[in-house]
């Protein structure tokens, strides 16, 4: 009589079992995140025999000083806004994860630079598991890809993707999506925690043993975040985050996590019906339709990673006709709106508790530094005010709740930026102005220093 193979119940979103099935997991409190998976039957196999075993000789510890470094240049992808974000190009044997809504647009801007590394490298391995080949050729016909040596792979079984890498012998692998490859060691659906644990590790090995790099598309889930176990996270070297507006034609690929790079850093691209092309001035292209005197617009200077970038903050203050203003941000932190309007209450003295107050970043940007308080609370003051802030005037600094203005980082390089933007006043913290680094700023700009919310408002709105 065969044995009834054994089941065992995992949570999706940290790995949990269970031996029965559970409405709320215990450890990280998800609902209705339990799915019935086969259990792994525990073998005695020797430490070498295990499948996640190096290959080779056992490794050994060696001295600091012994060790040689081996340097690899890096691999152009053709597009300068992605090698940007990632720190200069790719890297050989590099694992990075890319993620994004359905449709942003992961799967064109991941053909367009495997047909660059294509046609100046070496062959490249697309291996999609939710198109057929004929539907990639279609898009790279859009693209232009042409006659480079790009090999399409169909296929989700992990065991036949890796045999195609190490027939082709390529220099890049692209992998769509990760959340559709299995393995035949498991017997649970793709998509569930063990497999794409089980994938990431086999595809972190191959990438670590051949020195080639792999790119994996992953889903994101409906609050945003990358779907399956944090462990993919943290396996792979560098986690992009593909973000932007359906109604807004520019894209934004963000960096969360670079082993090579700069975290944070930013490359903005445009979709258009040749693809995704990169737009190495984001601040013009922010700043193109800003209304030049219109109460409750104000410039900001941000930045991201090493990038500066200006973008147009506009606030709306009107008198509620409900029993409750609203508060509505899109762009910024909805907790941080909140914190400002209390600070110009209780320290500028502006009545706003019976006014609905809308904020919101023109283009659709995301900022998220502090940097961007002075700015959000000139916005508004504005508005209330009903008093237009000089065109030719940028801002930053972070906002305390004593009402201070406090200092903030790479402050020269955000007025470098600025100036080269056409402007020529910024209000800023007067701890970032130091008469000792006058010569990193722009010379014939000037350069106003605020201590409080109230000297901020009387420089920027007179």
């Amino acid at each position: 009589m065969s044995k009834r193979p054994s089941t065992v119940f995992v949570c999706q979103e940290c790995g949990t079992q269970s031996s029965k099935w559970l409405g709320r997991c215990s450890d990280c409190g998800a609902w209705n995140s339990f799915v019935e998976e086969r259990a792994q039957e525990s073998g005695g196999a020797p430490a070498s025999g295990h499948r996640y075993a190096t290959a080779g000789a056992p490794g050994t510890a060696r001295l600091y000083a012994d060790i040689e470094l081996a340097t690899f240049p890096r691999i152009p992808s053709g597009i300068g806004e992605f090698d940007r974000v990632l720190g200069g190009g790719i890297v050989p044997g590099s694992l990075v994860l890319l993620g994004g809504e359905p449709g942003i647009g992961k799967s064109t801007l991941l053909l367009q630079a495997a047909a660059s590394v294509a046609r100046s490298v070496g062959p490249v391995l697309y291996s999609s598991g939710e198109e057929s080949e004929h539907q990639i050729k279609s898009r790279g016909e859009r693209l232009s890809v042409g006659q480079a040596p790009l090999f399409l792979l169909a296929e989700t079984c992990l065991e036949r993707i890796l045999e195609e890498v190490a027939r082709v012998r390529p220099a890049l692998v692209i992998v769509d999506s990760i959340q559709t490859v299995f393995s035949m060691k498991f017997q649970s659906a793709p998509g569930s925690i063990g497999q794409v644990r089980e994938a990431a590790t086999q595809l972190l090995f191959t990438a670590k043993g051949r020195n080639v790099p792999i790119f994996l598309v992953g889903h994101v889930t409906k609050d945003g975040s990358l779907a399956g176990p944090k462990a993919l996270e943290h396996v792979v070297d560098t986690v992009l985050y593909f973000e932007g507006e359906r109604h807004h034609s520019h894209r934004v690929v963000r960096a969360v996590k670079n082993r090579f790079g700069a975290v944070s850093e930013l490359g903005v691209f445009e979709m258009t019906a040749s693809g995704l092309r990169a737009v190495p001035n984001p601040s013009r292209m922010f700043l193109a339709e800003r209304p030049a005197s219109a109460p409750g617009s104000a410039v900001l200077c941000s930045v991201e990673g090493s990038r500066p970038i200006l973008v147009e903050v506009q606030a709306l203050v009107s008198t509620s006709t409900y029993g409750t203003a609203r508060r509505m941000a899109s762009g910024v932190d909805q907790q941080r709106l909140s914190l400002l309007l209390a600070v110009l209450e209780k320290r500028a003295g502006l009545n706003l508790i019976g006014d609905d107050v809308f904020v919101n970043i023109a283009g659709g940007m995301t900022v998220d530094e502090p940097a961007s308080d002075l700015g959000v609370l000139a916005a508004v003051a504005s508005s209330v005010r009903n008093r237009v802030i000089p065109a030719t005037t940028a801002m930053f600094g972070e906002v305390g709740l004593a009402g201070e203005i406090r200092g903030i980082t790479q402050a020269a390089l955000r007025v470098r930026e600025a100036a080269q933007m056409g402007f020529k006043r910024c209000v800023m913290p007067e701890v970032n102005i130091d008469p000792s680094e006058r010569g990193q700023f722009p010379k014939d700009f000037e350069l106003v220093g605020v201590r409080t919310v109230g000297e901020a408002l009387d420089q920027t709105l007179g």
